[in-house]
């Protein structure tokens, strides 16, 4: 009988022991499949709770620079700054801020289709997986291609120290990121971590940091290691309306239908910028 118990025993230990091991096998790092870049366009870095790994985008999005339009003078910068890093000479990490679906984020996918059969590659690293920059570098650090880490819709709480890792890699001597990485981000707003008039009432209070405006400093210091910013503003209404025509010809032409635009589709679509609070890229092809 006690045998018995004793077996029983043993068997309870080796399921829970079985079951242990199996919680503890999806926390450790999974073994990573090596990106094939030849024929893979862009990934997304995936985090897990020990480490993560770089998933490739299936499908990318099949916006051409053709497709960016009303903005001549930011395309102009990007694309010449994106030859540059191709070419292995100097560029600048770019810094896309203004008003939302203004075509920040659709000028990177141009670029991407653009320079594809040049050599250039995306990775996009989401603002959560910011400390783990220097484990993305590394595993593209050798690689052939050159890569463009995009970050998209940056922003930073005035308390969140994530950012610190992006300065590292942007421009922190050791650290920095590799001659074949470059960095373009988009944000809505210019200064990406917030600075407030409290920042300053405190240094005037007792008990708080003595040399508070260098903290305030090192806070929005962020912005300032991109080396080249460009702004996009809301677009007036002609351009609204061309952006419009564009996509409506765009989806007419896949789809083989003829669509006629006139004065009364002139004014549905600025009805419809109308009820969606503002005129934007993103509302024009909406419309479409």
């Amino acid at each position: 009988m006690a045998l018995i118990k004793l077996n029983l025993l043993a068997a309870r230990l080796m399921e829970k022991a079985h079951q242990s091991l199996d919680r503890l096998d999806l926390l450790l790092p999974q073994k990573q499949t090596p990106v094939d870049w030849q024929r893979v366009a862009a990934a997304q870095w995936q985090g897990a709770e020990l480490g993560g790994q770089l998933r490739p985008v299936p499908e990318i999005p099949t916006t051409r620079l053709e497709d960016v339009l009303g903005l001549e003078r930011q395309k102009t910068l990007v694309v010449q700054n994106t030859r540059q890093f191709l070419l292995g000479v100097p560029a600048n990490n770019v810094l896309l801020t203004g008003s939302r679906g203004t075509g920040k984020s659709s000028l990177v996918q141009a670029l991407l289709n653009q320079f594809f059969a040049n050599g250039l590659r995306v990775i996009q690293v989401d603002k959560s997986e910011l400390a783990n920059l220097p484990a993305i570098v590394s595993l593209v650090a050798n690689e052939p291609y050159r890569f463009l880490l995009f970050c998209d819709d940056l922003s930073f709480e005035s308390e969140d120290a994530s950012y610190k890792a992006l300065k590292t890699v942007l421009d922190g001597g050791l650290d920095r990121a590799p001659e074949n990485v470059i960095i373009y981000a988009t944000s809505n707003r210019r200064h990406l971590v917030p600075e407030y008039e409290a920042d300053n009432e405190k240094a005037r209070n007792q008990g708080t940091e003595i040399h508070q405006a260098e903290g305030v400093e090192e806070k929005i210091s962020l912005s300032d290691r991109f080396g080249l910013w460009l702004t996009f503003y809301p677009i007036n209404q002609p351009t609204y309306l061309s952006i419009a025509r564009h996509w409506v010809d765009q989806l007419a032409a896949h789809h083989q239908i003829k669509i006629e635009w006139n004065a009364n589709v002139d004014v549905l679509c600025v009805r419809w910028a109308d009820n969606r609070g503002g005129r934007s890229g993103r509302t024009a092809s909406q419309f479409a």
